[in-house]
């Protein structure tokens, strides 16, 4: 099978290949949060993006330089695939499990129209294919969100953070984020069942590695469009925490594959606008 498949590779326009199947896996379960993603390849690698509406967009990036092998013979290709197939098929031999051993994957796809082709392979030489249909893709909502807009960030230890969502009331319709010069400095609160919470960050605290904030911003997202960024913090080591002069949130995740390699994880989310003329802090 290996030997067809490698006769083969020149019908492929993305020949991938990694060593160890869960340093993809892992990156793309830190962004499940619905059915369907949409995979851009470039020659710098796979971006992919799982949208909610268009309220909240969540991106895993793989470069190039994380495969062992990468050959994209194109400018780029896009395509909608459905999530849940995917990381069934990377999960085929157990990878989630920590004593297995390291599946490696190979990664074909011969553009539009046709299916993303996966070949497993454990160290036993017990060897699996997987052929998983592609859709067309629907453009994604482009949220505009550019670094020279950014207003404020913080750079914190992702535990942290994973803390503060753990201390906060996740019955609240929106949480609230506030970014100030001035104390209380980094602010997250929520207003559910039982009353308002706060978690306070002072700007010198151990856990916050950066705070650069010009001025005073308060913004509430819905819980419901911030949660599933929660998934990205268990494999993340830190997370930066931006806001642009609109209110739009950018919280971006550094992750350590197993490899050592530095992967990134983004999750953009818009403003609860009909709660804008509610903010404390806002004007």
């Amino acid at each position: 099978m290996q030997h067809h498949e490698s006769q083969q590779n020149s019908d492929y326009i993305l020949v991938a290949r990694l060593d160890n199947s869960k340093n993809l896996s892992n990156l793309l379960k830190a962004i499940h949060f619905k059915d369907t993603a949409t995979v851009f390849i470039s020659a710098n690698g796979l971006k992919v993006t799982v949208e909610e509406s268009k309220y909240a967009q969540a991106s895993a990036f793989i470069q190039s330089s994380v495969f062992q092998e990468y050959n994209f013979d194109e400018e780029s290709a896009t395509f909608k695939i459905n999530l849940n197939v995917l990381l069934e098929c990377l999960h085929i031999f157990g990878s989630s499990s920590e004593k297995s051993s390291a599946t490696a994957l190979k990664m074909c796809y011969a553009g539009h129209g046709y299916p993303l082709k996966l070949l497993l392979a454990e160290e036993g030489g017990i060897l699996t294919d997987c052929s998983i249909t592609t859709m067309d893709a629907d453009d994604v909502v482009d949220f505009n969100f550019s670094s020279t807009d950014v207003l404020n960030k913080v750079i914190m230890k992702s535990l942290a953070l994973k803390d503060a969502f753990q201390e906060l009331d996740m019955t609240s319709d929106v949480i609230q984020i506030l970014m100030s010069p001035d104390a209380p400095y980094f602010r997250i609160s929520t207003f559910g069942n039982s009353g308002s919470a706060h978690v306070d960050y002072p700007k010198d605290s151990e856990m916050v590695e950066t705070f650069e904030c010009v001025q005073t911003q308060s913004n509430r997202y819905k819980t419901s469009l911030l949660k599933p960024s929660t998934k990205a913090l268990v494999p993340s080591n830190k997370v930066s925490i931006r806001m642009d002069d609109r209110g739009f949130l950018s919280l971006q995740y550094m992750i350590l594959n197993e490899d050592g390699q530095i992967c990134f994880v983004e999750y953009l989310c818009a403003p609860n606008e009909e709660l804008e003329g509610d903010e404390d802090f806002d004007r």
